[in-house]
């Protein structure tokens, strides 16, 4: 990292503050700036809000869109020795509130669209403030807001030790009810440091961020602001906004998922002439979910920049595994099995597969259970000790895929574990029917998931997005899939939707596709 090696969180912006006060940390998404000297300020005194409203310990929960604040919660809740619940505002009031509860957070902070959401579903009112409240020489006081002697006097500075935990963040909840990941000041800084082995920052960096803050993406801002670079906040991903966002602020690097890479490509498209305000951008990072291939060379004869992938997950503090920009330029220029590849792990982190009953480890080139070692890995799942013991395993976090490794060590991910469709006793991975689907006519994108069947025990379902204007045609689809494929992957129904649910990182939230479909099974019609 640029300026030593962080033990807290707080030492990152301290540190770069020390160095280097009046320059530029973070451009809001109504485009005010803050400077380094300006956001070290910003942290203590949102210690000091937190220290006078919650015990040693306590958790402070944050919810709404993107906004300066969620930056400076990032490292000051930590440094005043309370942990952050990010929270997902596009749950539902129910859902929110549950986990509010759940995490035991004794103080909300957000917009107050959402906090009006949270008292409408229970929350006590008297726990929710605006954003406004942690403005720096803020009394902290709201209307809702019931605490007294709320001040920044307080200043309480890095009183956490680097074990302690920092953020506890719900997962994504693609496979159940999302489970509790505790991370700590280590693993979070253990994260940065792995990708900044295996993705270098430049040393002129201004890096634009699209993905929610309340996701575990956050850590990418941490991971610049450890190397002293400026970090621009998108309120939400639109591609007109996200031209318009590099050409004012001359941005080089950012981080998309597929879903806003084909947005982008399809804005270029029809606006040819944004593509001149894209002239500073040199790396496009992705993650969350696959990226079709054909897509990737879409946006790189579009953007002609260079690519990177991340493979991780809220468990493992951000990413761990990396398809660099070199093994990219080879994969677009031949060597294509690459670019279907996760990549090779970070230095500090270890990756293997095994069998997901007996533990095991599998052969070179054989399907198993991704396996990760690293500093990086959670302390565990929240109040959780069973779920946390299965999970963890001497060290080693089952993530829950299967893949495979080459003697190399380059990673392949296979499919979820519990994507995996079970049809007349074959098993058929969700995506790489999903990435034969993705070549059909008229097809935008697809979710590939297993709906129940007396005989066959489960049937291969592709649910659809049509392209804009475009009709797909179900017949079509199998076709295209049995010409690739072998006849029991071919889907057995065809369901044609305007949008896929996702959750915040971009990823198709199956789960409830699953349930969706099971409540509809007229839509589902009947085995092709």
């Amino acid at each position: 990292m640029a300026v030593g090696e962080p033990l807290l969180l707080g030492d990152v912006v301290s540190a770069a503050a020390a160095v280097d006060p009046d320059a530029m940390a973070l451009v809001a998404p109504d485009g005010t700036t803050s400077s380094w000297s300006a956001l070290a300020a910003e942290l203590v005194a949102i210690a000091g809000h937190v220290v006078a409203r919650v015990g040693p310990g306590g958790r402070v929960a944050a919810v709404g869109a993107n906004h300066p604040a969620w930056v400076s919660l990032y490292y000051g809740v930590p440094m005043a020795g309370r942990v952050l619940v990010p929270l997902n505002h596009r749950l539902a009031p129910s859902e929110l509130a549950a986990q509010v509860a759940r995490s035991g957070a004794g103080w909300v902070v957000g917009d107050g669209e959402q906090l009006a959401r949270l008292a409408d579903a229970g929350v006590d009112a008297g726990m929710l403030s605006g954003w406004d409240s942690l403005a720096v020489g803020s009394s902290g006081a709201s209307t809702t807001d019931t605490a007294a002697g709320a001040s920044s006097s307080v200043t309480p500075v890095n009183t956490s030790s680097s074990d302690d935990p920092a953020w506890l963040l719900f997962t994504s909840g693609t496979t159940g009810r999302p489970k509790g990941a505790v991370l700590t000041h280590a693993s979070l800084l253990a994260a940065v440091a792995a990708s900044a082995g295996a993705r270098p920052v430049d040393p002129d960096d201004v890096y634009l961020f699209c993905f929610p803050l309340c996701h575990v993406a956050g850590y990418n801002v941490v991971h610049r602001h450890a190397h002293r670079r400026p970090v621009v906040l998108a309120e939400r991903f639109d591609a007109a906004s996200f031209c318009q966002l590099v050409a004012d602020h001359g941005v080089t690097s950012t981080s998309l998922a597929a879903t806003m890479l084909a947005s982008l490509c399809t804005h270029l498209d029809e606006h040819p002439a944004a593509r001149s305000a894209l002239t500073s951008l040199r790396v496009v990072a992705y993650g969350a979910a696959p990226m079709p291939t054909a897509l990737l060379r879409r946006a790189h004869d579009l953007l002609g920049v260079d690519f990177t992938q991340g493979y991780g997950m809220t468990e493992l503090s951000g990413n761990a595994v990396f398809l660099d920009a070199a093994a990219h330029r080879r994969g677009l220029a031949g060597d294509e099995s690459l670019l279907s590849a996760a990549g090779w792990a970070a230095p500090g982190v270890e990756v293997r597969t095994c069998d997901p009953e007996t533990g095991e480890v599998v052969g070179v080139g054989d399907v198993g259970e991704i396996e990760v070692r690293a500093p990086q890995v959670m302390a565990g799942y929240w109040d959780d000790p069973v779920t946390t013991a299965a999970t963890i395993r001497s060290g080693w976090l089952r993530t829950g895929d299967l893949g495979t490794l080459d003697d190399t060590g380059l990673l392949r991910v296979v499919d979820r574990a519990k994507d995996v469709i079970v049809t007349g006793g074959e098993n058929v991975s969700s995506r790489e029917v999903e990435d034969v689907v993705l070549t059909a006519p008229g097809v935008a994108a697809v979710a590939v998931v297993g709906v129940a069947d007396p005989t066959w025990g489960e049937n291969v379902c592709a649910v659809i997005v049509p392209d804009v204007g475009a009709t797909v045609d179900p017949d079509e689809v199998v076709s295209v899939v049995r010409s690739r494929l072998a006849g029991f992957k071919a889907p057995r129904h065809v369901v044609v939707v305007d949008a896929l649910p996702t959750n915040a990182a971009g990823k198709v939230i199956k789960a409830e596709l699953r349930a969706w479909l099971s409540a509809n099974p007229d839509l589902v019609g009947p085995r092709r």
